[in-house]
């Protein structure tokens, strides 16, 4: 009799995850139903890149994406529905850049190229800015090269992202130093001005924007800092190699402004058995503003949206308490993301899961996850569930700038991870706009976000670890 005893209890935990199995089964193909059949998030990413737009922090048509949310997230009859105030910077791009290449082997003439003003650039000088160029790949060319080559110059940066690394995120880290702290660098050895190569693997005529920092150099110190496509940059490489003697002429008219008053947006079911365990999900409403933002981060913010409404559609009633959180100000200074944490943390709420989608709305192929082992390897038994999605990448690795704050030694922070290949063609460039988003990868999209967080709400975070840690 002792003997059957074991046997039996395992024949019992054998059906009952069988059974259990089975049930999450028809779960996730009611979700990816319901998103594939009766989704949302296509309609709202068509109401905020088009009727609204491009939605810079502290801009009017950020404060429209922050009304036109939470107006959504109030219909969807969810408990708790608010906006948490945050302070953001207000940069202004002025009118449209302007820039050429002047040669002069035999007579002066001139290349209009493509280029865009850096997120937090100042202006050039009212008349524009012209001078000889130096082409370097990354800042050890800076310092072999010293102030005698420099000074009184444009300092032109063409490392390229590396096209041999299948993960894009990889190759835009790889390089992207040089657009966020050229700048500085440059300004140390006397250049006048800055050029980077667009952080995009392929060749067209779309300058890429993105956040760049002149640290705490004193306001009279800093230098225009402008990208170019990636055409222009071939062709500037090119036109140097030739002839060293050709200037760069390019006019930009930013502005930095005092900060805003904003808002994250912030909608709430709360758990039924947990409340004060929460889960969140979530994108960041601002976007740059030569585009629409629809890739970065439309896609993300209809998404985390429609998660909740999934979740209500299916009749999932979660334990926890499970919150969609719309961060303002990702894109130049993670305001909106520090605020949530912030305040979640003076509150004392336990925020045992956050899920953060930020890598555009492409067809969706797993997760990455920042956790321990244990939690790592319940996520991993899961992977059959997905399987029939076609979702297979399950990694450990980052998660997402917004949901990085709210880190413990505990809980599981997790990034949807779309196919990348395309991603960065309209990261942070005009050509981010609603037609290059397809509705049926969006909205799979939403339906495996949905699936995960419905995962992790029935079963919990590393529920092992959490009874060791009762018994000892």
């Amino acid at each position: 009799m002792r003997i059957l005893k074991p046997i039996i209890l395992a024949l019992a935990l054998l059906l009952f995850f069988n059974v259990s199995s089975q049930t999450d089964e028809k779960v996730l193909k009611e979700i990816y139903k319901q998103s594939l059949t009766n989704g949302k998030s296509y309609e709202w990413l068509n109401y905020l890149s088009n009727q609204i737009g491009g939605r810079l922090s502290g801009s009017l048509n950020a404060e429209k994406a922050v009304a036109y949310t939470k107006e959504e997230l109030d219909k969807l009859g969810l408990d708790k529905v608010w906006l948490q105030p945050v302070m953001v910077p207000k940069w202004v791009r002025g009118f449209k850049e302007y820039a050429f290449i002047e040669s002069k082997k035999g007579k002066t003439s001139t290349t209009a190229v493509n280029i865009c003003a850096l997120g937090g650039s100042v202006a050039t000088p009212a008349l524009g800015l012209k001078a000889h160029v130096v082409e370097v790949q990354n800042f050890e060319e800076l310092k072999t090269l010293g102030k005698e080559n420099i000074e009184g110059k444009i300092v032109f940066y063409n490392r390229p992202m590396q096209p041999d690394l299948i993960n894009t995120f990889e190759a835009y880290g790889g390089c992207v130093n040089q657009r966020y702290k050229g700048a500085v660098e440059a300004a140390k050895y006397g250049a006048l001005g800055v050029i980077v190569r667009s952080m995009n693997l392929r060749l067209d005529d779309f300058p890429h924007t993105g956040s760049m920092t002149y640290g705490d150099m004193p306001v009279s110190k800093r230098i225009p800092s402008a990208a170019i496509s990636t055409n222009d940059a071939d062709l500037l490489s090119t036109m140097l190699k030739l002839d060293k003697s050709i200037k760069f002429y390019f006019k930009q008219n930013c502005k930095q402004l005092k900060d805003v008053l904003s808002y994250n947006v912030i909608g709430q079911i709360t758990g039924s058995e947990f409340p004060d365990e929460y889960m969140i999900v979530g994108g960041h409403l601002d976007s740059w503003d030569l585009g629409d933002g629809s890739h970065d981060d439309g896609a993300g913010v209809v998404q985390s949206m429609d998660v909740l409404r999934l979740l209500k559609e299916c009749g999932i009633k979660p334990k926890r308490s499970i919150r969609v959180v719309l961060f303002m100000n990702e894109e130049n200074g993670l305001r909106g993301g520090r605020k949530y944490a912030e305040e979640a943390k003076q509150k004392g709420e336990n925020h045992v899961f956050a899920l953060e989608s930020d890598a555009g709305g492409f067809t969706p192929r797993g997760f990455s996850f920042d956790c321990n082992d244990a939690s790592f390897d319940q996520v991993l038994s899961w992977k059959p569930l997905f399987k029939p999605y076609l979702i297979h990448y399950f990694e450990k690795g980052g998660s997402g700038a917004d949901v990085g704050p709210l880190k413990t030694k505990t809980n599981v922070l997790a990034g949807l991870r779309p196919d990348s290949q395309r991603y960065f063609d309209h990261h942070h460039a005009s050509n981010d706009t609603f037609d290059a988003v397809n509705k049926r990868e969006l909205e799979l999209g939403a339906a495996t976000m949905t699936a995960l967080v419905y995962l992790f709400d029935k079963y919990g975070v590393n529920p092992i670890a959490s009874e060791n840690k009762i018994k000892e």
